[in-house]
């Protein structure tokens, strides 16, 4: 029957194409399988009913299992039992087998409910295509659209003649209308025309598509130009922070110093700790070269805070030398001004 019926649109053809020589024969194809896998809803219904087939399978391994538990144990105790109860057993065992076949075939089977499901699925997509199909050939006056997916046999076509995405875009344009307003509908009808100018004319399309790759490599050109000067703000404001805080740090030392000789000749009584000095951290930046320059700064900053610190420390302790060589002194003259005053008594007797 097949054989037929391929004949019989070869035939079809064959006398058509000779009727329409004067005019010249518009052909185009499509490819039912790539627009069954581009439409969201049926792919969305797909998966699903794929997951319920997953479920079916584990229940049909697991009665396997269990049917090859129930051998395994009649094997192990055929011995032991019976007539009557082997003859049992076997029996159980067949009619869980016969089962598992009937739930395989009600399942898997060709008249399943796995390809039942496909196709109630499948269907509404396939109107779908059918009338896109229809509303293209009539817009522009094709002959003939085949399935490439269907019985034909089809050994060669060329791609030109696929028009799988135009009837994608039909089918998604539908679905969109009742969602759009009266603005968005021009427009997309615009966008509609446009489309179908570049489908008749392939140079066209090939035209915007080389305009469309010039103007994202302009895009990215922008941006990366942008992205580098950004970075080079960056880099050098993080320097200038660098600059600041080794330059406070200095600062800072040398004023301690200075205090420091100013202090060692008041009295004691007048020295005070001055505090040190807050130190801003310099902001961290995403590059390489300035967190080496932040490190280096901030090393530089250590080193000169360290500085600091020893000097408060020798100076405490030259303090506290001093402090201790007075008392000294002190307690040294304490006995002698004793001894004086009763000599100073006897006298004045």
């Amino acid at each position: 029957m097949r054989n037929k019926l391929q004949i019989l649109l070869m035939i079809l053809l064959i006398s058509t194409m000779t009727h329409a020589q004067s005019r010249g024969i518009k052909i185009g194809y499509i490819d039912m399988e790539y627009i069954l896998q581009n439409v969201p809803d049926y792919t969305e219904a797909k998966n699903q009913l794929e997951q319920k087939a997953q479920k079916w399978k584990q229940e049909i391994e697991t009665k396997k299992n269990e049917i090859a538990g129930l051998k395994e144990t009649l094997a192990t105790e055929r011995a032991l039992l019976t007539k009557e109860l082997l003859e049992e057993r076997e029996e159980e065992i067949a009619f869980q087998e016969k089962e598992l076949l009937d739930y395989q075939e009600k399942r898997f089977g060709p008249k399943g409910d796995l390809t039942l499901q496909r196709a109630v699925l499948a269907q509404p997509v396939q109107d779908q295509v059918f009338n896109a199909a229809q509303d293209i050939a009539e817009a522009k006056k094709y002959d003939f659209i085949f399935d490439k997916t269907s019985d034909l046999t089809i050994l060669f076509a060329a791609k030109r003649y696929d028009i799988s995405d135009q009837v994608l875009r039909v089918i998604n344009r539908t679905n969109k209308r009742n969602q759009l307003t009266k603005k968005q509908l021009k427009e997309e009808e615009a966008k509609e025309a446009k489309e179908n100018m570049e489908d008749e004319s392939p140079a066209l399309a090939e035209r915007r598509k080389k305009l469309e790759e010039k103007k994202a490599q302009r895009d990215k050109l922008i941006a990366d130009k942008k992205a580098a000067l950004e970075l080079r703000k960056q880099e050098q404001q993080a320097a200038k922070e660098g600059r600041k805080t080794g330059t406070a740090a200095k600062s800072s030392v040398k004023n301690s110093e200075n205090n420091e000789k100013a202090t060692d000749s008041l009295p004691t009584k007048t020295v005070a700790k001055r505090p040190e000095a807050k130190q801003r951290e310099p902001r961290v930046v995403d590059s390489t070269a300035i967190v080496k320059k932040q490190k280096t700064a901030e090393e530089r900053a250590q080193i000169l805070a360290d500085r600091k610190k020893a000097l408060e420390e020798k100076k405490q302790k030259a303090l506290e030398a001093r402090e201790a060589a007075k008392k000294a002194r002190e307690d040294k003259k304490k006995p002698q001004e004793q001894t004086e005053t009763p000599n100073n008594q006897d006298k004045a007797n």
